[in-house]
């Protein structure tokens, strides 16, 4: 028996497959209706477990007898077969992992067999559905060795009637499953490619006419009070009466009809919105089914260019989710998306968009009950089909020399490329068989308030027609696709079924040219903010850019969490793109995540948990005032405020309120604020809920904002205690260094280099090596693309050399000067500097810098010191932005105030090492050696790691500590932004100063000694 040539032919989706429809579960009459519980249905089998399994590296090595072969292996199903230890991971974004060469596949396409068998007693009277949630990338069905059907779409059920294949007593069941198919084409989706039967398994018994298909239709009044619901049914042979029963959130009956159709206008309505997900109950039944349904009364839609829901303006604050467990694969089981829906409520996240295709059919039933705003996507990506153009040496050679209209031309062959499946009339019911599958499913859903097209395929006429038909199958819902913004050369774009202007990784300043003109469509960041490693610098850049305009509504992060599976050492390791020895890979791509494979948040998800806080406060004419940034939800009933009132750290007044006030609105809070003493007075102010959840604790706190209520500075001055020394200083120089000291300190200074190559104390030296100047981070994965134009300018080999150093007595002080600059080989100057040092008996140093860049080297990752200290030195105590590290633009997430930590705990741990640690806003700080203050605040990082180890090493387990704890103090370090898949960093969080000062106080800590 040969497998008939199906998975290569996109004309041939589906054979003996039902029609796509809404997904239920019907339960039979006598069992007790549990919703979400599918098992405690008689009329549901569940089929999963553990399967007999072979495993071919070809479908041309598949036997002739495959369905009568012995079996080697057991696998469970669910289950990707590359968790199993068949086949290998592959990880790659854009790039095929196959030739492009639509619709074949390579002739090495691995293969599956699974087979189970099952006992069953069909009755005579019933129809039996056999259903395949989830399978990748394409199945054949045979019963009792018989050939039932073929299907394809991984991310959609696939269900087949069995009902003539059963028999009583012992039933075969054999599924081939090929790894590619034609439809891979259309499932290029930014993720790690796994295999095999991923999804639910179960078997149906339905009555001879069954219900096939019912869509629930809502329409409210204007003033929101009232609705009418209706119900069309589809039955599979002809219309049958069915008992409708509809019954309010508070389980209280209030319609019931008998018909083949249900009507009902609904009064005293209770609104379905993420903040407060009212659900109603639709119970139908007939024959011996009874089926229940959840029902949300909502309305969305856009209205003068703003999207509305239930006639209120709302902002997404939202992330894209895709179906990973480094375990598990794309298995994901109901505990596991619970698992990711309460670290979303805990931080403040209301919106989901499913990454780049239907989550599990449960998902958005989920996302009913506990309340997500749903874009609910298509499983469609053909992003591949733009990396097709391959420009000639002559092409790059016009490049070089900047030939913009070759440019422009190549640029627009690429999106020609792109749009190939879009335009091809081959593939047309391909994506529109993909857009039915979406829709059908989930139409009955209240979350879903946006259907998308799919990703990253371009645009033209098919996707043309998939809009239009969803505009005719469901007009309550909006339609968005950014793809549409791309423009084929021979096509006009039909933008009219489309809802929203859409983009990914645009920058605000893109917004703000959007909004100079009055537009009729919202503006929706379907990606944005990419969360790769330390990232999610621009968090409120973009926060303040939504809520400036009243189109902007708001947009989802890219993405929710890392994908990567465990090494297949047993080591539990992660591994990302390359690890498992695939071609071709996008590396660590695949970590871009705000929580790690196991749910561990990082600390970008904590940065924008408190930037989309639910309410924010501010200082105005000596008045504290909040405003409410819920759309749905006052104040009062939702959280408390408590608050904690500090003078230079100490506590002098706490308390707590309750204040009504409505969405979006503002109110003062009855706080009595101090006088101007010339101290640092801090009004801290905690959000925490006043009401359990199911995901979130009464007095969970879903942000702060930290006030401060006069422009002083920390004072620390009981922290600081000196020994003073009368001793004079004395000064030696020899060729090499300058000698300044007494009996108790000595300063050595590099004549070379211009910089402290020695500080002894007592005999002994402070600096475990030179205290040089620095310029390099080890580069964050946002910092891919500047990485290299810092390393053409050479900042990663970056020293200091020194032109003229001199040395001059001034009363009790000695102060060294020298003309250096940081430098590096074959390159030139990166800084000039002109460095005084201020010497003391005591050991104290003031340290001023004048520095001079020129304006055309790319900017700089930080400017600054490193220190080596000896590893006594374990304790390290600061007053900055912590405990969380902290940039210039990330440290939303961090408070000012007292910390001490140590070199490990500091560090963050990222899979791909980067820099990491870095406190923000800091004002003091001590080691056991050494106390470091300045007029200006400063950023600091201290480290087990060097920053050459971190650039070096591509694995966090491959780290080796340094004999000493890295301590870097800087003048400025440039900020995180999220530029490996976004805009530039912006000029306001960039150290690209051309002339700077700094001045910086470098105490011995000699009270500790």
């Amino acid at each position: 028996m040969q497998l008939q040539p199906l998975y290569q032919n996109p004309t041939q989706l589906h054979i003996n497959t039902t029609p796509h429809h809404a997904y239920f579960i019907p339960f039979a009459t006598q069992d007790k209706v549990v919703p979400l519980e599918r098992e405690q249905s008689s009329l549901f089998t569940l089929l999963n477990g553990e399967w007999q399994f072979n495993y071919f590296t070809s479908v041309m090595d598949l036997p002739e007898d495959f369905l009568s072969q012995p079996f080697e292996h057991r696998i469970p199903v669910p289950s990707n077969w590359q968790t199993q230890g068949f086949d290998q991971h592959q990880y790659t974004n854009i790039n095929y992992p196959f030739p492009f060469d639509p619709p074949y596949v390579p002739h090495d396409n691995p293969c599956g067999v699974y087979q189970r068998t099952f006992h069953y007693e069909p009755k005579s009277t019933k129809r039996y559905l056999l259903n395949f949630e989830g399978v990748d990338a394409c199945l054949y069905l045979y019963l009792n060795q018989q050939f039932v059907g073929y299907g394809q779409v991984s991310h959609c059920t696939n269900e087949f009637d069995v009902t003539d294949f059963l028999i009583s007593g012992e039933n075969q069941l054999n599924v081939v499953v090929l790894k590619w198919c034609d439809g891979s084409y259309l499932e290029d989706q930014d993720k790690f490619r796994m295999s095999g039967i991923f999804r639910d398994v179960y078997l149906l018994e339905r009555e001879h006419n069954y219900l096939q298909d019912f869509f629930i239709k809502t329409s409210l009044s204007e003033a929101l009070d009232q609705a009418d619901l209706s119900v069309e049914c589809t039955f599979v042979q002809s219309p049958q009466q069915l008992t409708f029963q509809l019954f309010d959130p508070q389980h209280r009956l209030i319609a019931e009809q008998t018909s083949d159709h249900f009507k009902v206008k609904i009064d005293k309505l209770q609104l379905w919105n993420a903040e407060q997900p009212q659900l109603y109950t639709l119970r139908l039944a007939y024959g011996n089914e009874v089926i229940e349904q959840a029902v949300g009364f909502r309305r969305i839609e856009v209205k003068d260019g703003v999207l509305l829901l239930n006639n209120h303006p709302i902002k997404f604050r939202g992330v894209n989710r895709h179906d990973s467990d480094p375990l598990t694969g794309y298995v994901i089981s109901r505990e596991q998306a619970e698992q990711d829906f309460r670290l979303m409520k805990q931080h403040n996240i209301n919106a989901i968009r499913t990454a780049h295709y239907p989550n599990a059919p449960w998902f958005s039933e989920l996302c009913d009950r506990y309340g997500f705003y749903l874009i609910s996507e298509s499983d469609i990506e053909s992003h591949g089909a733009s990396m097709q153009y391959v420009p000639t040496p002559e092409h790059s050679i016009l490049l070089n020399v900047a030939k913009q209209d070759d440019n422009q031309r190549i640029q627009q062959q690429t999106i020609d490329n792109f749009c190939y499946f879009a335009r091809h009339p081959d593939y047309q019911q391909a994506i529109l068989d993909r857009t039915y599958a979406n829709v059908e499913r989930d139409k009955n859903r209240p979350s879903v308030l946006i259907w998308s097209l799919g990703n990253e395929a371009g645009y033209g006429e098919n996707f043309e027609a998939s809009a239009k038909w969803i505009k005719q199958r469901d007009p309550s819902r909006l339609v968005h696709y950014e793809s549409a913004i791309y423009q084929h050369s021979e096509h006009r774009n039909d933008l009219t079924p489309l809802d929203f202007h859409s983009e990914m990784y645009a920058s605000t300043e893109d917004m703000d040219r959007y909004f100079e003109q009055p537009q009729t469509k919202p503006f929706l960041l379907c990606e944005y903010s990419h969360a790769m490693g330390n990232s999610n610098g621009d968090l409120e850049d973009y926060f303040q850019t939504f809520e400036k305009y009243a189109g902007a509504c708001g947009g989802f992060i890219w993405e929710w969490c890392d994908h990567a599976p465990y090494l297949p050492d047993d080591s539990g390791r992660f591994g990302y793109g390359g690890d498992f020895g695939e071609y071709p890979h996008d590396s660590n791509f695949c970590m871009d995540g705000l929580v790690s494979p196991t749910r561990q948040p990082h600390s970008n998800l904590l940065e924008l948990k408190n930037v989309n806080r639910p309410v924010r406060a501010s200082l105005e004419q000596g008045k504290i005032y909040i405003k409410n940034y819920l759309d749905f939800t006052d104040l009062a009933a939702h959280l408390t405020i408590s608050y904690r009132l500090s003078e230079n750290g100490k506590t002098i007044n706490t308390g707590e309120i309750s204040v009504n006030c409505p969405p979006r609105q503002t109110a003062c809070l009855p706080i009595e604020l101090p006088q101007d003493n010339g101290k640092l007075w801090l009004l801290e102010l905690n959000y925490r809920q006043n009401h359990a959840t199911t995901f979130v604790e009464q007095g969970h706190i879903l942000g702060f904002d930290q006030i401060k209520l006069f422009n002083n500075a920390f004072q620390p001055d009981h922290l600081l205690q000196t020994k003073a020394t009368k001793s004079p200083l004395a000064i030696e120089q020899t060729t090499r260094h300058i000698i300044v000291k007494n009996g108790t300190v000595e300063y050595r200074f590099d004549r070379t280099k211009g910089i402290l190559s020695n500080l002894i104390y007592q005999g002994k030296n402070i600096l475990a090596q030179p205290l040089d100047f620095n310029v390099w981070r080890a580069p964050t994965d946002n910092d891919r693309l500047i990485r290299t134009f810092w390393e053409s300018a050479g900042y990663d080999k970056a020293y200091s050399r020194a032109y003229q150093i001199q040395v001059d007595r001034q009363e009790e002080r000695v102060i060294v000067t020298a003309d250096c600059a940081v430098v590096a080989t074959a390159k030139e100057p990166i800084v000039r500097l002109l460095v005084q040092y201020h010497l003391t008996a005591d050991g104290n140093i003031t340290l001023q810098v004048q520095g001079k860049r020129k304006p055309h080297l790319p900017y700089l990752p930080r400017f600054g010191l490193r220190f080596f200290l000896e590893k006594h030195n374990s304790q390290l105590a600061y007053f900055g932005y912590g405990e969380s590290e902290s940039y210039i633009d990330k440290h939303h997430a961090s408070q000012l105030g007292l910390y001490q930590t140590t070199a490990e705990q500091n560090h963050q741990d990222y899979v791909k090492p980067q820099e990491n640690g870095s406190h923000y806003g800091c004002e003091y700080l001590h080691t056991q050696d050494l106390v470091i203050t300045a007029p200006q605040p400063f950023s600091f990082n201290f480290s087990p790691y060097t920053q050459e180890e971190l650039t070096l090493k591509k694995h966090h387990y491959e780290l080796e500590k340094s004999s000493y704890h890295i301590l870097c103090i800087d003048y400025k370090m440039s900020g995180i932004g999220s530029n490996s898949c976004g805009p530039n960093l912006k000029d306001k969080y960039r150290l690209n100063e051309s002339d700077f000062n700094w001045e910086i106080e470098i105490k011995l800590n000699l009270c500790r000694r």
